[in-house]
Parts: structure tokens; C-alpha cells; sequence
């Protein structure tokens, strides 16, 4: 069934699924990180290898936002999940057989390409059957439901290695992901009506990914969210060697503060859900890039000072929770523009910003793994790097119109109408 009318409430079903959906990417990323030291011993290889494999996650990632948010414009969105879902199951059940660290690389490449296709056609959906102010609380409401999965991830990971191999990990993803295709073919309707969809192929998709592109607004929100997602994805990265053999933590231990900063993030989301429709995106924007540079800046002091894990693990804490804040005010402003292809913006929105992410990332990994301070410079260089993007972007921003309540109803309807 096809959803033809914009609904006015926000299902708490569909925000559970589209959460889910949207949480088997950073559940992908998140749950064998405790596992690094006996992965890299597993497969006769080194810390700089073993992280590489989170680079090719995440630029699995973004490759499939841009290919499969670019489809389900065409298509709409339910096929597309459901092929998705389906090659998913097959990568995770074939990385339990892995032997090398290459083949461990080329299948977490296409588990983050598959795994894309909940992260980008959440996002679609939700811009398709809401408008206005919902669409930032459904982000939001989205948000705390997907900020479980890297909460309990490394928890759950740390409790694979305690029964035995990482290598039960990817069983487990291939069993969720089988889970997750079953909900989306039962419960999940198609939310893109036909008389909407674009017509065209691959040249209407390049049409569309090019005219986005030329969009210097967009293109710089995208680099916005690309290298605040750089500053977390180096935390993933690093995280585990810092920890556990920098500082010599257990699994556990490295568990609970790696969920304590998935709390953190989850908890930023939510207030960022509170301040939607009170307080502008642009100025939460601001305010949390302003923030972020501080919170880095003193992180990589007490780096350098050796002050010791606590106050590091503090300091992360608090820049996980200003992302949370800020990262979700980044797809509202760009989304409100390009309600008409939300599909094509979602995809090429992601795939910049998990691009850059995966570029930035293994920066730290050049230097002495289990060393806080190569993360804490990469961090608080993509912050800067975020905040001088920010600030080029303000005039440009502030020029474009507000629409709120009925002005933002009809500025959408236009949008569909004139496509």
C-alpha cells in the first residue's frame, strides 16, 4: 500500500522499525571493536590493517547511500531495502568463515553498502510521509531508538569474546539483519507513490546528484556533517587501542565507556528533538560546532599532560554529546530545500559525509595506536575544520527563507507539484 498523503502524527511503530533499520549501520560498525586485538592476532596481522576494515565499512557506506537512495527515488523505497537486507545477511554469515584481513576488508565493504540501505531510506521515508516541524522530531524520535545499538554493541561484543571467537559476532549480525528483513516485507508499506517517483534511470540520477552538487549550501552542510562524523568515527577507530592497550582496560571496562558515550550521543539527539521548532537549526548548528572546538581542545590538552583515562574518557563523553546535538540539525536544514528528491539529497548527504569520515579516520592510526593524543589532535582538527564551514556557510543560510506550521505545508506541496 502506498502512502499518497502526508500524515500529521508520528507512528511510534514505524519510528521503532525505521530506528532499527537505521541502527544496523553503526551496530555493523560498533560490535566487534573490543574484538581488534584478537581479530589482529587471528589473522597473523596489524592494529593499522585491522582498522582499515572500519574504513571500508564506512566507505561501503557511503557508496550505498548514493547508489541505493538514488534507486529508491526510481523505485521507491520498499525493493530496494528488501535486496538490500538480503545481500546483508549473505556478507555477515560469509565473514564468519574469513581467513585473511583482506577478505575480512572486502566483506565489511559490502555489509556497509547493504547496511546503507536502512540509513538512507529511514531518512527518505521519513521525509516522505512528514512534513514541517515532524520531520525534525521523527529524525529525533529515530535517533534514540538507532542510539541503542552502539550503546549495547560493544557490550554485546565483549560478551562473544567471553564465549569464544569474534567470529560468533558476524553470525549474529547475519541473524539480525535476517530479523530486520522479515519486519520490513510484513510491516513496512511503501511510502513513495508512484506519480512521485522520478523517471530517467541513471541520467535523471546523475541530473539529480549533479544539480545537488551545484548547491554550494548543500555541498557544505554535507562537509559539515562529513567531518563532524570524521571526529566520532576516529573515537571507533582508536578507541579500542587506547583504551585496552594504551591504558590497559578489560573488555568490560572498555565496554561501558565506549556505551557511555553511545548514551552520550543518544542523549544529544534528544535535546537537539527538544529544540527543534523552538530554536532555528542553524543556530543549534553554531552553537554545537562552538562547543565541539572547546570540548577537543581540552581533550587533546589533558592528552598531551597525561592527566590520565578518566578525565579522556570524560572530555569524550561530553564531544560525543555535543554531536548528538548538532548532527541532526544538519539533514533538517538540508532536507527542507530538496523535499522533492528527498531520496537523491538523503543519499548524497550520507555519502559525503561517511566519505570524508572514512578518509579522516585512520589519520590516527599513522601514529602510536594506543596513544590518546593522534585521536585527540584528529578530533579537534575536524572541529575546526567543522567550525570554519559553519561560519562560511551563515550568510547563506540566514538568506534562505524560514518556513514554520501552514508556510512549510504549502512551500512542500509546491515543491511536489512542480516536479
Amino acid at each position: 500500500m502506498t502512502v499518497s498523503v502526508r500524515e500529521s502524527r508520528i507512528p511510534a511503530s514505524l519510528i521503532m522499525l525505521l530506528g532499527a533499520l537505521t541502527a544496523i549501520g553503526p551496530f555493523t560498525i560498533d560490535l566487534y571493536l573490543a574484538a581488534f586485538p584478537q581479530i589482529t592476532s587471528d589473522l597473523a596481522t596489524d592494529p593499522a590493517a585491522v582498522q582499515l576494515t572500519i574504513t571500508a565499512t564506512l566507505a561501503g557506506l557511503a557508496l550505498g547511500q548514493l547508489v541505493i537512495g538514488s534507486v529508491s527515488d526510481a523505485l521507491g523505497r520498499r525493493r530496494p531495502l528488501l535486496v538490500a537486507l538480503s545481500v546483508y545477511v549473505v556478507a555477515s554469515a560469509g565473514i564468519v568463515f574469513a581467513g585473511s584481513v583482506e577478505m575480512l576488508t572486502g566483506l565489511r565493504f559490502v555489509q556497509g553498502f547493504t547496511a546503507a540501505a536502512g540509513m538512507v531510506l529511514s531518512t527518505a521515508i521519513i521525509r516522505d510521509r512528514f512534513h514541517g516541524v515532524r520531520v525534525g522530531k521523527a529524525l529525533a524520535r529515530m535517533m534514540l531508538v538507532v542510539g541503542v545499538a552502539p550503546a549495547i554493541a560493544p557490550v554485546i561484543g565483549a560478551q562473544f569474546l567471553a564465549w569464544g571467537s569474534w567470529r560468533m559476532m558476524f553470525a549474529a549480525l547475519a541473524v539480525v539483519g535476517a530479523v530486520l528483513l522479515v519486519l520490513a516485507a510484513v510491516f513496512l508499506r511503501e511510502s513513495l507513490p508512484v506519480e512521485r517517483r522520478r523517471a530517467g534511470g541513471l541520467g535523471a540520477a546523475a541530473r539529480s546528484y549533479a544539480s545537488l552538487l551545484r548547491d554550494p549550501v548543500f555541498v557544505g552542510l554535507a562537509f559539515v556533517g562529513g567531518f563532524s562524523l570524521a571526529g566520532i568515527f576516529t573515537y571507533v577507530s582508536s578507541a579500542t587501542f587506547v583504551f585496552q592497550e594504551g591504558f590497559g582496560l578489560s573488555t568490560g571496562q572498555f565496554a561501558a565507556i565506549f556505551a557511555s558515550g553511545a548514551v552520550a550521543i543518544t542523549a544529544g539527539t534528544q535535546i537537539n528533538g527538544a529544540l527543534i521548532g523552538r530554536v532555528r537549526p542553524e543556530r543549534i548548528l553554531l552553537t554545537g560546532v562552538l562547543v565541539s572546538v572547546l570540548t577537543a581542545a581540552a581533550l587533546l590538552t589533558v592528552s598531551i599532560l597525561g592527566l590520565g583515562v578518566l578525565p579522556i574518557a570524560a572530555l569524550l563523553v561530553l564531544t560525543l554529546l555535543t554531536a548528538g546535538i548538532l548532527l541532526p540539525a544538519v539533514p533538517v536544514i538540508a532536507l527542507a530545500q530538496n523535499a522533492h528528491r528527498a531520496g537523491s539529497a538523503a543519499a548524497l548527504l550520507g555519502a559525503i559525509q561517511f566519505a570524508v569520515g572514512a578518509f579522516i579516520a585512520p589519520l590516527s592510526g599513522l601514529f602510536d595506536a594506543s596513544s590518546p593524543v593522534p585521536m585527540a589532535g584528529v578530533i579537534l582538527g575536524a572541529a575546526l575544520v567543522t567550525l570554519g564551514l559553519v561560519l562560511l556557510l551563515r550568510r547563506p543560510l540566514a538568506a534562505r527563507p524560514v518556513l514554520t506550521g501552514d508556510e512549510r505545508v504549502l512551500a512542500t506541496s509546491d515543491e511536489l507539484v512542480t516536479t
